[in-house]
């Protein structure tokens, strides 16, 4: 796209789809930050960096990147075995330039190798994590920062179903209806810019928070006991500063001494090669979001994260990945280009110089409105339907998938969902490699695609079960390879099959 095409998109819409990812990411910056051990400024930095620079660097339209929360335990450990967040840094930096040595190596193409059941059914698991995570904090439980995502929580030793069960057990009305206004908003958004075609032009998450903020402010005046915004754990929570000077005085520098201790590079190593897969699996994912159906360069995504990462680390933040929650809310509000994902950016960055005292008037009741949205478009019971009439083969895997990341992670969820994906496929293989033809004693064994070693046992029992006085004709015409050891059993087979009374002869190409 040349420059004027993205000034076109950006004007007929990509400004309302970054308002959206900003909402939602800024909440995610500050909870990811607080849950790594990091200092807040280094949750927002990174949001920054993946929105002014990754954004661009990268080769997809629609990916947004960001501090992630499947990296909060990495980085929290990572910190408290380095000692420092200042010697964490190097190892951001690090982790960077590694990535980039990936991307130019040409690694990036291993994301194609997920299979699109798994693929969706991460999508669909995402959704219902989000769902699950964010009820919470639409009923008023906030005691977990807003972006987690893990099933076991070890700040707190409860699981997502525990957790859930609490709040349910706790419910704040107050926070209850500002979340049920914002949904019921964004569900009728659609129906009512029909109707009314201006509120089509309009981010319908900016004015669920706008809904937000009035009705808490509502509560201040006529109903004390509503109002979230006696408790900062209901509320956005970004840092005050005032003035640059003191921003530059809150920012963390990398320790460079740190390059002595040989745990740096191996953990460099473990986040480039986790936040790798992270932005890998998200860029794949967001592609099959995409409307228009863009493919993206995987290895120009591994050397736009790399580099994003060294900025990150050389300014302090947290490390970067292409976060599938920000690119799919990026998605479902309209986003067309990186327009979408720059601006939001910019409106991070804004909203750390100038906006501070009155983006904590948000409460975090709204932003989980949003997400629930989100979860809900990710999840939705069509998903299912779809998924299952492609027949057992897709279903399985897809369902293996939801269920592991729901209740593991996600990572876990992508390796399991990808071993039970490739064994269909072996299984397919395996069975339909050849075929068997019947006529009365005249039987043709023909051989349709390339056959390795693990065909070797199905070719072993078919010959075993060929009777006595049959004639055997392999017809291997149509493979193009043939394993030495499947040569070697059907040169076996037809030397000794005289001594079963069988006569067998073989057609090659």
């Amino acid at each position: 796209m040349s420059f004027k095409n993205y000034i076109q998109s950006f004007a007929q819409g990509d400004w309302k789809s970054g308002i959206a990812v900003f909402l939602v990411a800024l909440p995610l910056c500050l909870g990811i930050a607080l849950a790594s051990g990091a200092p807040l400024l280094a949750g927002l930095i990174a949001g920054i960096i993946g929105g002014t620079i990754v954004s661009w660097a990268s080769g997809s339209q629609l990916s947004v990147s960001g501090p992630a929360a499947g990296l909060t335990i990495i980085v929290a450990n990572a910190i408290l075995d380095i000692g420092s967040f200042a010697g964490f840094l190097v190892i951001v930096i690090l982790a960077g330039i590694i990535q980039v040595i990936l991307g130019l190596a040409k690694m990036g193409k291993l994301g194609s190798f997920f299979p699109s059941s798994v693929i969706r059914g991460m999508l669909v698991a995402i959704g219902i994590v989000i769902i699950l995570k964010q009820i919470p904090h639409a009923i008023g439980d906030d005691l977990d920062f807003i972006g987690e995502f893990e099933f076991n929580q070890s700040a707190d030793g409860q699981n997502t179903f525990s957790e859930l069960i609490g709040s349910l057990l706790s419910i704040n009305p107050g926070a209850l209806i500002i979340a049920l206004g914002g949904l019921l908003l964004l569900f009728s958004w659609t129906p009512l810019s029909k109707k009314v075609p201006l509120l089509s032009q309009l981010p319908a998450s900016l004015f669920v928070v706008l809904l937000g903020i009035l009705i808490n402010t509502a509560y201040g005046m006529w109903i004390p006991e509503w109002y979230l915004g006696n408790s900062k754990e209901h509320m956005v929570g970004l840092p005050l500063f005032s003035s640059l000077a003191e921003i530059g005085q809150a920012m963390v520098f990398p320790d460079w001494a740190l390059l002595s201790n040989p745990k740096v590079y191996s953990l460099a190593i473990t986040l480039a090669l986790v936040a790798s897969l992270e932005s890998l699996l998200s860029l794949e994912a967001t592609d099959s979001l995409d409307p228009a159906k863009r493919i993206s360069s995987a290895d120009r995504e591994l050397v736009a994260q790399g580099v994003g990462n060294i900025f990150s680390g050389f300014l302090g933040g947290l490390p970067i990945t292409s976060v599938i929650v920000r690119s799919s809310t990026n998605v479902y509000a309209g986003g067309k280009s990186k327009m979408s994902g720059f601006f939001h950016g910019i409106l991070l960055l804004l909203a750390v110089l100038l906006l501070p005292q009155y983006l904590n008037k948000i409460p975090l009741a709204c932003l989980a409105s949003i997400l629930l949205y989100t979860g809900y478009k990710l999840a939705h019971p069509s998903q299912f339907k779809k998924v299952i009439s492609e027949g057992w083969k897709q279903w399985i895997p897809f369902i293996i998938t939801i269920v592991v990341v729901v209740m593991v992670d996600l990572l876990w969820g992508i390796f399991i969902g990808t071993i039970v994906g490739i064994g269909f496929v072996i299984v397919t293989n395996y069975s339909s490699v050849f075929s068997i033809f019947s006529n009365g004693n005249e039987i043709l064994i023909k051989f349709q695609k390339d056959v390795t070693f693990l065909h070797k046992m199905a070719l072993k029992e078919t010959f075993r079960k060929i009777p006595s006085g049959s004639d055997v004709y392999i017809d291997t015409t149509k493979v193009h390879f043939i394993d030495h050891d499947i040569q070697l059993l059907i040169q076996e087979f037809i030397n000794t099959a005289h001594e079963r009374g069988i006569e067998a002869e073989i057609k090659k190409k």
